[in-house]
């Protein structure tokens, strides 16, 4: 599926230099209006809450930014298609509703992670740096459970659940981040040892307290901590927990529909500037054979 990109007037283009995701990522302000930042090169971000909460919203931010950044390539996973659907002509890989096309883009990337791994050793050292050129692999998937409950057999979303925990496990280091979302904030969709690998959590308005706590950490609701009490018609505010700091409020920055799909356009034709159309063909993978 290729959609055609628009090629922006030379006019509009802005003289700037590209975003790097080794800096941090804006997100939104906090209750003070401070600009909130998360290093998301090193760490992963799990956000949740029900469904108009804007947690939709945040991942089309990550999107956004990731597009827009140098050296930086997408992997995106929407069984929806729509949320994820306009970056499709930056993304390395696409994976709308085919888990078994999941699965094999999955096991890719900790093919590639055991790669990075094997030459970060090399070097003597645990991570990668900026100045080793290393392109940043930011993995997306909107909606978890469609893959781990929905799509497929019991099997199939058995290992893709595995897999995402090896590749959130592994990918921190080297440069290869997972951001996830799901709007169903159960055990059974993000247990504690899947959870825990998050470094970021954001919670959205959630229905229930337990549901919270499934996303923030247990017991945190009873210190004050409660995403339930959130007012669910001021969609964009949250709980973010981030590293060891304890959850506070933020309001998650707003893209519209009409500025999502103008960066999605921009970042096609900045990733090839001597094409008027972007194509999702080009899959440069550092894998070997």
């Amino acid at each position: 599926m290729t959609i055609n990109a628009v090629h922006p007037p030379e006019s509009r283009l802005p003289a700037m230099p590209r975003l790097s995701m080794f800096d941090p990522m804006f997100i939104g302000i906090d209750e003070f209006g401070e600009h909130v930042m998360l290093d998301v090169v090193y760490r992963n971000l799990l956000v949740a809450g029900e469904p108009g909460g804007g947690k939709s919203g945040l991942v089309n931010l990550a999107a956004a930014t990731a597009a827009l950044a140098a050296n930086t390539r997408l992997v995106l996973f929407d069984a929806k298609w729509v949320e994820l659907g306009p970056y499709i002509n930056v993304a390395d890989e696409f994976i709308g509703d085919e888990i078994e096309k999941g699965l094999s883009v999955l096991r890719r990337l900790l093919t590639v992670a055991r790669n990075r791994y094997q030459w970060i050793l090399a070097q003597r050292r645990r991570k990668i740096r900026r100045e080793d050129l290393l392109s940043i692999i930011v993995t997306i998937i909107d909606e978890l459970a469609m893959f781990t409950t929905v799509l497929g057999t019991k099997a199939q979303q058995e290992e893709f659940e595995t897999l995402l925990r090896g590749l959130v496990s592994l990918g921190r280091a080297c440069g290869m981040p997972v951001i996830a979302a799901t709007q169903r904030t159960s055990w059974d969709i993000i247990p504690a040892s899947l959870r825990d690998l998050f470094g970021y959590r954001c919670a959205f308005h959630c229905t229930t307290v337990g549901s919270s706590d499934v996303i923030l950490g247990n017991g945190l609701a009873e210190m004050g901590f409660d995403a339930s009490k959130i007012n669910p018609d001021n969609p964009g505010e949250a709980l973010l927990r981030a590293g060891k700091r304890v959850p506070y409020l933020i309001k998650a920055a707003y893209l519209s529909d009409i500025d999502i799909y103008a960066i999605a356009d921009y970042a096609a034709w900045l990733r090839h500037p001597s094409r008027t159309t972007a194509s999702s063909t080009a899959h440069r993978w550092e894998m070997a054979a």
